[in-house]
């Protein structure tokens, strides 16, 4: 596992604030620029004002859930390649859901994420960008 660095910013979409405030801590520990956001909206908007080098959406967000924030991020020309990771509890996605979601370019991971699994999947999402 490498670490971060600063000028990566890192993006997590979760409308728990608990775990939001846990991802962040530990990616800040691994040397990230992290922001959150605590609705799909809200992750939209954070996006247009500043967009990041990576980007973590929990599956049951608020407005509307994890694939369609991943279509509407991939509606805009500059995020098509943004690399994303869709997070969920539910370990039973639909086969068509997952299917949908990988091939608009998400990762997808389950929770719990301890700081291993955190910082490896950040590490995968931005292998292209070092």
């Amino acid at each position: 596992m490498t670490k971060g660095s600063t000028d990566q910013h890192i993006l997590i979409v979760e409308h728990d604030e608990v775990t939001s405030d846990s991802y962040a801590r530990m990616l800040r520990l691994q040397g990230y620029t992290v922001r959150t956001a605590l609705s799909a909206e809200d992750g939209l908007r954070e996006i247009q004002s500043s967009p990041p080098d990576a980007i973590i959406v929990d599956f049951r967000v608020p407005d509307f859930d994890g694939l369609e924030f991943l279509r509407r991020l991939r509606a805009r020309s500059d995020q098509r390649s943004t690399p994303v990771a869709v997070v969920t509890g539910d370990f039973f996605i639909d086969d068509t859901i997952a299917a949908d979601l990988r091939a608009l370019g998400a990762e997808v991971r389950f929770k719990p994420l301890w700081l291993e699994e955190l910082a490896g999947l950040v590490d995968v999402l931005l292998k292209p960008v070092r």
